[in-house]
């Protein structure tokens, strides 16, 4: 933020005109401090409901629009770190910022009531609008982000969208939440996982069990990283012993991803 003219014309007279520490750009966060999730930790995903608080795990996955900063310093009092899920892939109309993005961006729906595929290729106009919902990842306390729609370019978006398009805008989200101090993981997006495995801190993934993919994950776990993985329609005995054996964070859950959890 820029001082106003005045009191900065004041603090240079006080100083004798030396440069101040304001002067100097902002450091950049130790990668070394970043949370790091470790393959096999447990975890609970809660998009929708009333947030259970008592699941005894020790990462927890929810809304950053929907939770505030005090449900997420209850959840660090105990002992949790807390990952901010937001979307950055498809537009929402029911996020308090929606206005923002210009009918330009928006395109064809992604399958969910109220959503649309995002012109990724248009990092002038989306870049700002993420680094703000970054923002108040970083200001309510989150250690992490779960970037959701990451994988546009393998879908029906209404754009040409290559998958270069894609690799330069999750590095962009990526490179946006390590500016802020938090991790971030990378969701679903298998194909390009050996592309960027080394740019994000964990995975997200949905049925790769159901649809025999588990394995592609597995240079996240050579990496000593997490990968955060659910069931929908199958389930814990038909997967969680393969996912016991390629050390996977596994849940059964249910569509609306509410509170129901099941572990492996």
């Amino acid at each position: 933020m820029r001082r106003p003219t005045l009191l900065l014309a004041l603090l240079l007279l006080v100083a004798g005109c030396t440069s101040t520490s304001d002067d100097k750009p902002s450091p950049t966060p130790d990668p070394a401090a970043r949370w790091q999730p470790r393959p096999g930790v447990a975890w609970q995903w809660q998009l929708s409901g009333r947030l259970d608080t008592s699941v005894d795990v020790p990462v927890y996955d929810i809304d950053g629009f929907d939770q505030s900063k005090a449900t997420v310093a209850a959840l660090h009092a105990k002992g949790r770190k807390v990952i901010c899920y937001i979307s950055t892939g498809a537009w929402e109309d029911f996020r308090p910022d929606a206005k923002k993005f210009p009918k330009s961006v928006l395109g064809k729906g992604n399958g969910w009531k109220g959503e649309r595929w995002l012109d990724i290729r248009r990092t002038d106009i989306l870049e700002p609008l993420m680094a703000a919902r970054l923002d108040m990842c970083r200001a309510k306390g989150f250690d992490a982000v779960e970037p959701d729609n990451m994988d546009g370019y393998k879908n029906d978006t209404g754009f040409p969208l290559k998958a270069a398009d894609q690799l330069r805008y999750n590095r962009l989200i990526a490179k946006l939440s390590h500016a802020r101090g938090m991790a971030v993981g990378l969701k679903n997006d298998l194909d390009q996982i050996p592309a960027l495995v080394s740019d994000f801190d964990f995975a997200v993934n949905e049925q790769c069990a159901q649809y025999g993919e588990c394995d592609t994950l597995t240079p996240f776990i050579k990496a000593n990283k997490a990968v955060f993985h659910v069931e929908y329609e199958l389930p814990t005995t038909r997967f969680c012993a393969n996912s016991r054996r390629l050390k996977l964070s596994s849940l059964e859950k249910k569509y609306e991803l509410g509170a129901w959890r099941r572990s492996c």
